[in-house]
């Protein structure tokens, strides 16, 4: 009878070195090892204290003024932590003071813009605070390079995607991004996510919207954010839509040669070279 592989044979080994998914965790007798339950639970409470970690607002603005980028502070029509995880709605519009301190602020600034520029806590300010900065200063060489007007950092408090949608369309900019903490996995409690819509207004649903998920360090780097990011401008633009009907398909080169690939596609439909 076949003897059963010893660690060195087992192929789940070789396979959880490639990836943080939980997987070959071993087993004593019918439950997990102590090793694995006891960094599940850690996992699982750093998840916890990324939904309830404060948005640190006044620190972003501060770090943004450094860099010469002019931002402005709103808040939801979730009044705090609590209503804002059992009520969504009120995280998708601007509270009233917000709605009204953006609309003079847009009526000293007339002439609209191309892109509004949204940061939102969503479930994971750690998420906003660890990666607006770096990706915004890889959006902005691109967006600057090509002339592209922006809005100031638009900082909202106990936001949801769709409150972008109320945002851009106050500030009349034909497009608007809202960059937010997505919701936290047992392995990456500080995921970033990008939301564009094309000509934004209040009501949208998800449909009208792209979104480029999973920016940090352990997932999508900035650069390809914002490279993603600047195709669906140039083609919302060209095609006057978002959402699903605006599919990515951008290109990237290769490392080996100048061919492009479609950054979607799938190897393993990919024919031998």
């Amino acid at each position: 009878m076949d003897k059963p592989p010893t660690d060195n044979q087992n192929p789940w080994l070789e396979l959880r070195r490639l990836t943080p998914a939980r997987i070959a965790l071993g087993r004593t007798g019918t439950s997990l090892p102590t090793a694995a339950q006891l960094d599940f639970q850690y996992a699982h409470a750093q998840a916890r204290d990324a939904v309830h970690l404060p948005f640190d607002h006044a620190g972003l603005g501060t770090q943004l003024a450094e860099r010469g980028r002019d931002s402005l502070l709103l808040h939801s029509a979730a009044t705090d932590r609590n209503s804002y995880l059992q009520r969504p709605d009120l995280g998708r519009r601007l509270s009233d003071e917000s709605a009204q301190k953006l609309r003079e602020h847009a009526q000293a600034n007339p002439g609209g813009i191309d892109l509004a520029v949204v940061v939102a806590d969503g479930l994971s300010a750690l998420a906003v605070h660890r990666h607006t900065l770096p990706f915004l200063a890889r959006m902005e060489e691109q967006t600057q390079a090509e002339g592209w007007s922006l809005s100031p950092v638009i900082l909202v408090e106990q936001g949801r995607v769709a409150v972008a949608d109320e945002i851009g369309e106050l500030l009349g900019a034909r497009m608007v991004v809202i960059l937010i903490g997505e919701r936290p996995g047992l392995s990456s409690p500080d995921s970033l996510g990008l939301y564009f819509t094309y000509e934004p207004r209040v009501g949208l649903t998800d449909a009208y919207r792209n979104c480029i998920s999973n920016v940090r360090l352990e997932g999508l780097s900035y650069g390809m954010a914002a490279h993603r990011l600047l195709y669906l401008m140039h083609e919302a633009c060209r095609r006057q839509l978002s959402g699903v009907n605006l599919k990515d398909e951008t290109q990237v080169q290769t490392l080996d040669s100048d061919t492009a690939v479609h950054s979607n596609g799938n190897f393993l439909l990919s024919k031998p070279v």
